[in-house]
């Protein structure tokens, strides 16, 4: 909590015959993150070179090709998919050569017939579709063709065309949506002339299809083969979906289980090895550092070498795996998409857990629309799959959570009030003249750069304790923890100077001391004398770093968005309920008809229509600016990232037992 959890780097060094015996107990550890080995210029690793893959490889990579692209064509994925039972690895081995390589068979020959008929119907259709033309002219299709001394000419026209040359023409008038339709025959040589004629009336000329006797007959014949291999391919795709409903349970569980196999034959291809030996390094979590060299030792009855290695200076290099609780793991989400934290740095993912949703619950507070995302965050989780959307889920579930809770302290409930009155502040507004109170305004906005000012004071003490605790503490470190104190001092003795000049409410009031000099009191004096230790310690880190001094400010009163934000949706909401409730549906239910409701109706589409797109608004809203607080104002006060994400050697099975 608040700390990555804590790595070891450890390095595993044994003989070739031993390396299969290693690689397969490291995947079932499941907690070795393998540095790859890169050849270089050092004496330690001179003679070592990247090893090769395990015998298998190659098989195992060519049967998961074919695996993943059956799943692809059946719109299975082992991420969504739920099995019954799982399956044991010498099951699945023994079904390989009988039931896999006969499903795979069966599966390429019939999807290969598919493809064939797929392509003879389009085939097919295009015939179709290029005598259609021909349909409404009186002659058989083979009156086209067989011709040394005629010429034919076939296509669209916008209007009819004089050809000025001995001809036959026939000319098929367009209905809606169709063009023009012309066949000329002319003799051969006077084919220039008529050409030319035709051009200039911007003919389009279509080829002419072969075949002999009436077209609709062709046309007909057509679309009687096209139907036939319809029925084929319907067959072909109904024996697919059986083949789906009875194998995609053992399709994963052979996903899974040939997934394991080649990330175990590819593992040398990570390693240092010689022509006898091979040298493996990685980082495991400290705590299991002794289970896994029992483990390993136990399984090769000794015959390996595990040594802890030092963990080196830079953070950079050490994986990060997440060590927060439960309720706080979606949120860690949030934190990938910024950047996963450094291994030496504060782990701030609990506190964004805790506080995005006490956020969007203020920004957001209204029973009725927290209800609504509430009971989205469970609905949506057939659709939105997944690990990372399940996490998704999982925030707006907690965000909804809080929107109700601050629903009920505001009394608010799609914009309109509760049964009682607010119970912290009200933010009901004058519109429709039906506001129970004044809101609370000026002191919601207080209570917000309340918020602005403890949560950047925070961000700034633990940019302190990283330094303080850094990994590699450079001569720079006490100018930084410094510069820290000085943006605090500076803050605060801002915020002093304006305390001792205006009687704030909620606020402290140092209004009342006494004048010392220049209209200034005692408390104003302080404040000065703080910004202006802050302004030094600032400086002496980096003079540069003075013109960001403005941004102090900008960034305290950035948190009144909370406020403004929150006020915009409560507008939106009564705005719509007076729109819909009080101008279009009250005056009808005072002498109610047959027009009244229909208007009635409208006025309901009207109300749904803008609670729904205000629930849009408020997600977007609350949630938007709930993590651009966190995200500019609070992490670039203490946050670098950049750490590396912990990806154990090994995998969490679902299908399969080993």
């Amino acid at each position: 909590m608040f700390q990555p959890e804590r790595m070891s780097r450890i390095l595993v060094a044994g003989s070739k015959d031993q390396m299969d015996t290693i690689v397969r107990e490291l995947y079932h550890q499941n907690a070795f993150h393998i540095e790859d080995f890169v050849e270089k210029e050092d004496e330690a690793y001179e003679g070592f070179r990247i090893g090769m893959p395990l015998a298998g490889a190659s098989e195992a990579s060519t049967e998961l090709i074919k695996i993943r692209s059956m799943e692809s064509m059946f719109g299975i994925s082992p991420d969504t998919a739920t099995t019954a039972r799982t399956h044991s690895s010498p099951e699945l081995r023994a079904g390989i050569d009988h039931k896999l390589a006969v499903l795979v068979r069966d599966v390429e020959e019939s999807t290969a017939q598919r493809s064939k008929l797929e392509a003879q119907a389009k085939a097919l259709e295009a015939r179709a579709t290029a005598l259609e033309p021909f349909a409404a002219v009186p002659l058989d299709m083979d009156l086209y063709h067989g011709y040394e001394g005629i010429t034919v000419f076939a296509g669209y026209v916008g209007s009819d065309v004089e050809i000025p040359v001995p001809h036959e023409k026939h000319y098929v008038p367009g209905g809606k949506g169709r063009q023009n339709f012309l066949v000329v025959f002319v003799p051969a040589s006077d084919a220039e002339a008529a050409n030319s004629a035709l051009l200039e009336a911007r003919f389009q000329a279509v080829p002419i299809p072969e075949g002999s006797g009436p077209v609709n007959d062709l046309i007909y014949d057509t679309r009687g083969k096209i139907a036939q291999i319809n029925e084929q391919i319907a067959k072909i795709e109904r024996n697919l979906e059986e083949k789906k409903s009875e194998y995609s349970e053992l399709l994963v569980a052979y996903d899974e289980y040939f997934t394991a196999v080649v990330e175990q034959a590819e593992a040398p291809l990570r390693f240092a090895t010689t022509e006898d030996a091979f040298v493996a390094e990685g980082w495991v979590p400290t705590e299991r550092v002794e289970a896994i060299i029992a483990a390993l030792t136990h399984a090769t009855a000794g015959k390996v070498y595990v040594t802890r290695l030092d963990i080196g200076d830079d953070p950079k290099e050490v994986p990060v795996e997440y060590k927060n609780p439960n309720f706080s793991r979606p949120t860690e989400l949030f934190m990938d998409i910024y950047s996963r934290p450094r291994y030496d740095e504060f782990d701030p993912t609990l506190l964004v857990s805790i506080v995005f949703p006490i956020f969007f619950g203020l920004i957001l507070g209204d029973v009725g629309y927290g209800f609504v995302l509430l009971v989205a965050s469970f609905a949506l989780r057939k659709f939105l799959s997944g690990e990372a959307g399940n996490r998704l889920l999982d925030v707006l579930r907690n965000a909804s959570i809080m929107s109700i809770i601050f629903g009920v302290l505001f009394s608010e409930f799609f914009g309109m009030g509760l049964p009682w009155e607010s119970i912290i502040y009200t933010r009901h507004l004058n519109i429709g003249g039906h506001a129970v109170h004044h809101p609370m305004v000026a002191e919601l906005l207080i209570v917000s750069v309340w918020i602005g000012l403890l949560h950047i004071t925070l961000g700034r003490l633990i940019h302190v304790r990283n330094i303080s605790r850094a990994m590699h503490k450079s001569h720079h470190a006490t100018k930084e923890i410094l510069a820290q104190l000085g943006w605090l001092s500076t803050m605060w003795g801002i915020v002093i100077v304006i305390w001792s000049m205006f009687a704030i409410p909620l606020m402290i009031d140092l209004t009342g001391f006494a004048p010392v000099a220049m209209g200034l009191n005692a408390a104003s004096i302080v404040g000065v004398v703080l910004g202006l230790i802050g302004i030094v310690f600032i400086g002496m880190e980096s003079p540069l770093e003075l013109v960001e001094i403005p941004t102090i400010i900008s960034h305290v009163l950035s948190y009144t968005r909370l406020v403004a934000v929150g006020l915009s949706s409560v507008a939106i909401a009564m705005v719509t309920n007076f729109i819909a409730l009080d101008l279009i549906i009250g005056p009808q239910l005072e002498s109610l008809s047959a027009v009244g409701v229909f208007i009635v109706l409208l006025g309901l589409v009207v109300l749904v229509i803008g609670h729904v797109l205000n629930t849009a608004l408020g997600i977007l809203g609350g949630g938007l600016h709930s993590i651009r607080l966190h995200y500019v104002e609070f992490f670039t006060k203490f946050y670098n990232g950049g750490g590396k994400k912990y990806n154990p050697f090994g995998m969490i099975r679902k299908f399969t037992e080993d």
